[in-house]
């Protein structure tokens, strides 16, 4: 039974610290993913010098899942300890996500880790990883294992093609 908190039954909301750049992250975020909509900003008022008018807060969604945002300075750095964990069902969903979140200074890592312009990790991984792994030939699971710990982008050819091997 789902519990409904607030009007949501998502009971948990990821809440990022940025240091400025809110409104900007919003809006590239609801680009990239499908079923993505801003939901409210909250903007600093006339008062204030310097920043009048920019995005203090921000809630919006990513492919139906919610997300708050704070431009709270430069206090705190994103870090690789929390990543998100992004499903694709397809090798053309891993590239269009791999690539349009390192773009414009992002930076790839290894085995399906990336960071975004942003500095926001993020694990763009196929589903057929996880079957490819469990496959119950131990030597099978270990080639592909193998082969995607030398892969930044992960590609489901190449990890069909090393259990094969």
């Amino acid at each position: 039974m789902a519990t409904t908190i607030a009007n949501s039954t998502q009971m948990i909301t990821p809440f990022l610290w940025f240091d400025g750049k809110v409104e900007e992250a919003i809006n590239f975020y609801t680009s990239v993913f499908p079923n993505s909509e801003i939901i409210n900003t909250h903007r600093l008022p006339g008062d204030v010098p310097g920043r009048t008018g920019k995005v203090l807060t921000g809630t919006f969604k990513l492919n139906g899942v919610e997300f708050m945002i704070l431009d709270g300075g430069p206090i705190f750095k994103f870090n690789e300890s929390i990543s998100f964990f992004v499903k694709c069902e397809t090798q053309q969903e891993v590239d269009h996500l791999w690539n349009t979140l390192t773009a414009d200074g992002g930076k790839e890592s290894q085995c399906g880790w990336l960071k975004d312009k942003y500095g926001v990790s993020w694990q763009i991984v196929p589903n057929a990883l996880g079957k490819l792994m469990g496959d119950p030939d131990p030597r099978r699971a270990q080639n592909v294992m193998q082969a995607m710990m030398k892969m930044g982008k992960l590609n489901i050819a190449e990890l069909q093609a090393a259990r094969d091997r």
